[in-house]
C-alpha cells in the first residue's frame, strides 16, 4: 500500500470516518507540520472543522537529539521520569527545558492561527491526526496534552503506524482508525510516493481555508 501524497492519504482515511461528517462538538487536529495536511483533507471531506497541535520534544542536557519527554503549548505531555532519574537530570532543568519548549510552541501555534485563540476543546470529540506512526513520541504528547483540555472523547486517527507503536497508542484514547498497518514498517515515508517536508506557509495556508 503506497500513498500518492499525504492528501490522497487523508481522504482514504475519511473513508472510514464517515460516522463523523457533519457531527456538531467534533474537531479535527492535525500534528504540525505534515499531520495538518492529511487532517486538512479528512475536514473538508467530512465538513468539520480544523485546529492544529504543536508538539516540542523536550531534550536531554548536552543531548537535545535524546528526548526526555514532549510538550505541547500549553506545557501538557509526557515527562519520561525512567530517562530523567537514569541520567540524574535535575529538576530544576527539566522545569526550565519545558518552560522553554511550551514558549517555542505557543509561539509556533500562534504563527500557524495567524493570532486565533485555539479553538475550544471543552467536551469536543478531537479526531487526532498525523501523517504515520513510527515511534509514536509526538504523538503520545499530543493525547496526553489533550487530555487535560477537557475533551469528551479522543480517536486517533493515521493512514499508517507500525503495529506495535500503534497498539500501545490505542490504550490511550477512545476509538483507533489505520488505513494501513504493515507487517514491516522502517519508515512512515517508506508509504508515500510523495513525502515532501511541509512548510510553516503551507500549514497557514490550509488552517486559514
Amino acid at each position: 500500500m503506497i500513498f500518492k501524497d499525504r492528501h490522497e492519504a487523508g481522504l482514504k482515511l475519511a473513508a472510514k470516518l464517515e460516522k463523523y461528517r457533519d457531527q456538531p462538538q467534533t474537531i479535527v487536529m492535525g500534528l504540525a507540520r505534515g499531520g495538518v495536511v492529511v487532517a486538512h483533507a479528512v475536514a473538508q471531506a467530512l465538513h468539520l472543522p480544523l485546529d492544529v497541535i504543536v508538539i516540542r520534544k523536550v531534550g536531554a542536557p548536552q543531548q537535545e537529539e535524546l528526548a526526555i519527554g514532549a510538550v505541547d503549548e500549553e506545557g501538557d505531555g509526557f515527562l519520561n521520569e525512567g530517562i530523567i532519574q537514569k541520567l540524574n537530570i535535575s529538576p530544576d532543568y527539566v522545569h526550565q527545558e519545558v518552560a522553554k519548549q511550551k514558549k517555542a510552541a505557543k509561539e509556533r501555534a500562534a504563527l500557524y492561527r495567524k493570532g486565533q485563540k485555539r479553538a475550544d476543546l471543552v467536551g469536543k470529540t478531537a479526531l487526532v491526526v498525523d501523517d504515520g506512526v513510527a515511534t509514536g513520541a509526538s504523538l503520545r504528547a499530543a493525547l496526553h496534552g489533550l487530555k487535560q483540555k477537557g475533551i469528551k472523547k479522543i480517536v486517533l486517527a493515521v493512514p499508517v503506524a507500525a503495529a506495535d507503536s500503534l497498539k500501545s497508542l490505542s490504550k490511550e484514547v477512545a476509538e483507533t482508525i489505520c488505513y494501513y498497518t504493515p507487517v514491516v514498517f522502517l519508515a512512515v515515508g517508506q508509504f508515500y510516493r510523495k513525502f515532501d517536508q511541509t512548510s510553516d506557509e503551507e500549514v497557514m495556508k490550509l488552517l486559514e481555508s
